[in-house]
């Protein structure tokens, strides 16, 4: 008789999994942010900031890394959307 590995699993341990990836989640999001501003820096005006064409083409990067790894690449679509809009709004800022 098996077992399902799936039942031996417990919640808090699966919170546990999901908070530590969390952390690399923000820690990477923190290494790009620092990137984001340093491109920032080396733009001339908002239309360069804004480039649609570029975020268009980075989230069409993100889904076909999203199938290729298994993941949603709706889900990953909309993350890398509110991601690429907040570092816009960031950027403008700096500007």
């Amino acid at each position: 008789m098996s077992t399902d590995p799936v039942q031996s699993l417990t919640l808090d341990h699966v919170r546990e999994q999901i908070d530590a990836i969390d952390q690399r989640i923000v820690s990477l999001i923190a290494e790009r942010q620092r990137w984001v501003l340093t491109a920032g820096s080396l733009k001339q005006n908002e239309g360069e900031v804004r480039a649609p064409a570029r975020v268009e083409q980075v989230i069409e990067k993100a889904r076909g890394l999203a199938e290729e790894r298994g993941a949603s690449p709706e889900v990953v679509e909309a993350a890398y959307r509110a991601l690429s809009g907040a570092f816009i709004d960031l950027e403008l800022r700096q500007h």
